[in-house]
């Protein structure tokens, strides 16, 4: 008896201490635990301070001013409600300006990616002075949008630019490239395209980069041409970086500002008028920043729309290795 009750003894203390050493261990890795996230916060902070006071607190008060009038110094005058919305959608000035950056992100987006795919399969080959190529169609990547807009609009000027003067060799009448309601668009889409061709066609030729060459050969010794080796390989393993293109495109097309700001001042008769420069014109020259702060909520709204709309469905046709 005296004996089970010392191993009893024995085996009480025994898990005592297990138990205490449970505890210790469990209160270490909770002390742990507690340093790595104030490290990762640590490291964290420059960038949340950033979003902070350059994201999140503008889109609270655009939230805040779209609800109130203001007067001509942004001072909050009377909350209003949704009356600032119910005069913007009764405006047909702010439908012209949706149906302008649609048809613009319609001429842009398709026409950008389509032509940096073309010159990124064609640098593709390991042929000599192909450095050259991608070198010159990176190129407007260096540019800012203010130096390749003031170029561009030299090159559209009426009778100094290049444009004109090629056409007057050709016998072909001057074209009134953003003077015209008709033109002023298409040119400035065009400056567009150009401007994001360094862009698209450095992440596409990335992409064709990452594709294993011994599918290539694999292909080749099954004597697979050029175009069925791009329609059935290159285009497939390809498709998660035309997603993301297709993806970054729009969210700029809908972005856009400086070059039109630039080249046309969203004019002639309103004809470039879309939606980033209306909001500008409604907040910063008529000095209406309730509805220039309801033109940004939607603007918002339109795009997280149409990027919720392209991961639910257009995702669906990317080809993930």
């Amino acid at each position: 008896m005296g004996e089970l009750n010392k191993s009893m003894g024995l085996g009480t203390r025994s898990q005592q201490q297990i138990s205490s050493k449970a505890r210790i261990r469990t209160g270490s890795l909770k002390i742990q635990r507690l340093r790595e996230n104030a490290l990762a916060y640590t490291f964290l902070a420059p960038s949340l301070i950033l979003f902070a006071v350059f994201m999140f607190y503008p889109m609270i008060k655009s939230v805040y001013l779209s609800l109130h009038s203001t007067d001509p110094a942004g001072n909050v005058a009377a909350y209003v409600g949704l009356d600032n919305f119910t005069t913007l959608f009764s405006s047909g000035l702010f439908l012209q300006g949706i149906k302008v950056t649609l048809l613009f992100a319609l001429l842009t987006v398709p026409v950008g990616i389509l032509l940096a795919l073309v010159l990124a399969a064609l640098t593709h080959s390991k042929l000599r002075g192909m450095r050259i190529f991608q070198f010159a169609f990176s190129l407007p990547m260096v540019l800012s949008v203010g130096s390749s807009a003031v170029i561009w609009k030299f090159l559209f000027h009426p009778t100094l630019g290049m444009f004109n003067y090629v056409l007057s060799l050709l016998h072909i009448n001057p074209v009134p490239w953003l003077t015209s309601p008709d033109w002023a668009l298409f040119s400035v889409a065009m400056m567009t395209i150009w401007m994001n061709l360094g862009f698209n066609y450095i992440i596409l030729s990335s992409g064709l980069q990452g594709i294993p060459d011994d599918m290539y050969e694999s292909a080749k010794m099954d004597g697979a041409g050029p175009l069925v080796t791009f329609w059935r390989i290159s285009l497939p393993l390809l498709s998660p970086t035309i997603f993301f293109v297709t993806v970054v495109s729009i969210i700029g097309a809908f972005q856009s500002f400086a070059q039109i700001n630039i080249l046309t001042k969203g004019g002639p008769v309103n004809s470039t008028n879309v939606f980033v420069y209306s909001i500008y014109q409604e907040a910063f020259v008529n000095f209406r920043f309730g509805t220039g702060s309801a033109q940004a909520i939607v603007l918002f709204a339109v795009i997280l729309l149409l990027t919720m709309i392209q991961f639910k469905w257009v995702e669906r046709k990317v080809h993930y290795q």
